[in-house]
């Protein structure tokens, strides 16, 4: 069947979602993942925007992004030595949260299952995008940080705004935020990722899936 979602999207990484850790759901369940799927997959049409800066340090816990003050210390650790990095946006636009909406009407458990597996497509997509990004910095000689989300450790939520207006992601990529701060689509990500002359050989999904984050200097947590 054609689609318009090319990227792999790991079926042990719905499974995670849907809570079934090391298991496999039952046969009914794997073929309500699949029809699922299928219809996700064949509806959704992901979308990115990303942008480089040059950024100037204050202090160790402070930098300025085209001139907006950035604070946080979990996020100046995970950059401590870099003086570019690039805002990300990503969407999978509004069709997830159609199915997702429906199927709370019609059928909670398909919800649950629609939740699980674009949750599951939207973090394939931002690594698809971020081997984008590496590919680019590399031509210039740049290592890439893991990417580091707001709301993430004390870096404040409220940065979605900086980012929606840096990056017009409103216009270019149909993202909005509501007064509390969350995106729509529901299903979208933004993200700094930090740009460094030195390969700290980091995991593009960032610190949580790396068995050496306990002693590197550039851990988010």
């Amino acid at each position: 069947m054609e689609t318009t979602f090319p990227y792999e999207v790991p079926q042990r990484e719905i499974y995670r979602y849907l809570g079934y850790k090391q298991e496999v759901p039952q046969e009914n369940v794997l073929q309500k993942i699949e029809s699922c799927k299928a219809n996700l997959f064949r509806d959704v049409t992901p979308k990115a925007i990303w942008q480089y800066y040059d950024i100037t340090w204050q202090d160790a816990n402070t930098f300025l992004l085209d001139g907006i003050p950035v604070c946080s210390k979990n996020l100046s650790r995970n950059i401590a030595d870099c003086h570019r990095i690039c805002l990300l946006a990503v969407t999978l636009g509004p069709m997830p949260d159609r199915y997702i909406q429906k199927a709370e009407v019609t059928a909670m458990s398909d919800a649950v299952i629609y939740q699980a597996i674009s949750a599951a497509m939207i973090e394939s997509y931002c690594n698809y995008i971020n081997d984008l990004i590496r590919k680019e910095a590399a031509e210039e000689d740049y290592f890439l940080r893991p990417r580091f989300s707001p709301g993430y450790g004390d870096f404040p939520l409220e940065f979605q705004r900086q980012i929606g207006d840096l990056l017009q992601m409103s216009k270019k990529i149909g993202i909005t935020l509501k007064d509390s701060l969350l995106m729509m689509p529901s299903k979208s990500v933004t993200a700094l990722i930090g740009l460094s002359t030195t390969d700290s050989n980091c995991h593009r999904e960032g610190c949580e899936i790396c068995n050496k984050s306990a002693t590197c200097a550039f851990r988010r947590i």
